[in-house]
């Protein structure tokens, strides 16, 4: 008779975000980011991941899905990666968040680990405080490893949701506003990080 321990170890496998869930399509919410977007340049690398071209070739961002698995459905979310080059050696993270409890008030930035002084060059003022404000982003990471800087944006918009009982996918898609914010946002950190 299996131990506790072991049974308890395979449900924790069974439900972990790292198993791949029952009825994951990779891509297919790729595909439906991309023609949401409109997306010309738009390449898939591996089965969940792509690269696209935004703003006339002024961007380059690797566009990754990642599953969240739940009972009895699965979220597939889309993480956009912008990478840029570092003129800084050493490591850090941050992660971004909005704060206020019923209405944005602002953007709170939260070192995990690195150069303390690193902390108010990353506080976001003007345009893309402005342009960070009113997207509807879920995660925003910013690393600093190997020589260059990679923000990791989660957004709410480009998602798909997937149910098991009673059965439906449904894709959530990104609206014009928060497609162009999400541009802005992007083009924004690739102008600060490079300056620093």
């Amino acid at each position: 008779m299996p131990s506790i321990s072991a049974m308890l170890q395979k449900l924790f496998e069974r439900f972990s975000a790292r198993h791949t869930p029952a009825g994951y399509r990779p891509g297919v919410t790729l595909e439906h980011l991309r023609r949401n977007l409109g997306l010309a340049h738009f390449q898939h690398t591996a089965s969940a991941t792509a690269e696209a071209v935004l703003q006339d070739g002024q961007l380059h961002v690797e566009i990754v899905e990642r599953t969240e698995s739940q009972l009895l459905m699965h979220l597939v979310m889309t993480e956009f990666l912008l990478r840029v080059p570092a003129s800084r050696e050493g490591t850090a993270s941050f992660e971004l968040h909005h704060t206020g409890a019923v209405r944005r008030t602002g953007i709170r930035c939260r070192q995990r680990s690195g150069d303390p002084a690193l902390l108010a060059l990353l506080q976001p003022d003007g345009d893309l405080l402005r342009a960070l404000m009113p997207l509807d982003f879920k995660r925003l990471r910013i690393e600093l490893r190997a020589g260059q800087w990679c923000v990791r944006l989660e957004h709410m918009g480009g998602s798909e949701v997937v149910n098991r009982m009673p059965a439906f996918r449904r894709y959530i898609p990104l609206s014009a506003d928060q497609r162009n914010g999400l541009v802005a946002t992007l083009l924004h950190f690739q102008r600060v990080l490079a300056a620093l």
